[in-house]
């Protein structure tokens, strides 16, 4: 017996209590280029350079592309009571046959952090991946100066499985990138909250 294929195509709207997450549009735009400013946030990401001139309009081409993509899925974190942008998440790089994909998020920079936008987004989109689209194993990388990224991932249910060594130049400086995993058995036993499943 196969496994049904396994594709990103349907683009969901998730709903928390503190944050909605919906498929990105072109509007999104203008707020994806202020994340892509904040220096924070090019830090924590490892982005090197400049926003350059012409950045809206390929921010508006970008997030206008992605509900034709069956191999990503690109949800706009939206604050609930505001109704406002403050970030993405992204799960991208599936390989259907291993049923595993990578996951992203960044969220706009001090105003989002610290309110549990993040926590809540990434239970959410890994609650979807996991039980409706039928993945095993979600991975992503992390840099070894964001403790903070790091922490909430774990919270989560994420666990460390290797360290790429010195393998980002930031300033003058190396940097490691930390590996980690959750998989399908993990999450059907804690759903995002290992600390309350031991």
């Amino acid at each position: 017996m196969t496994s049904p294929a396994l594709s990103f195509a349907a683009k969901p709207t998730l709903v928390g209590k503190r944050v909605l997450l919906r498929p990105v549009t072109a509007a999104d735009a203008p707020e994806l280029v202020e994340l892509l400013k904040e220096p924070e946030v090019r830090r924590l990401t490892g982005t090197h350079g400049q926003v350059r001139p012409g950045a809206l309009e390929r921010a508006e081409q970008w997030y206008s592309s992605r509900a034709a993509e069956d191999d990503r899925l690109d949800l706009a974190v939206v604050e609930q009571a505001a109704g406002e942008y403050v970030g993405e998440v992204v799960l991208n790089e599936l390989h259907a046959d291993n049923r595993s994909c990578s996951f992203r998020i960044a969220l706009v920079g001090p105003r989002a952090f610290g309110r549990g936008y993040g926590t809540e987004a990434t239970r959410l989109i890994l609650a979807h991946a996991f039980e409706t689209v039928g993945v095993h194993r979600v991975e992503l990388e992390v840099f070894a100066f964001n403790p903070r990224a790091r922490h909430v991932y774990e919270q989560v249910g994420f666990v460390h499985e290797g360290t790429k060594r010195q393998a980002l130049h930031w300033q003058g400086a190396w940097v490691d990138t930390q590996i980690l995993a959750v998989l399908a058995g993990g999450w059907s036993r804690h759903r995002g909250f290992p600390r309350f499943s031991e």
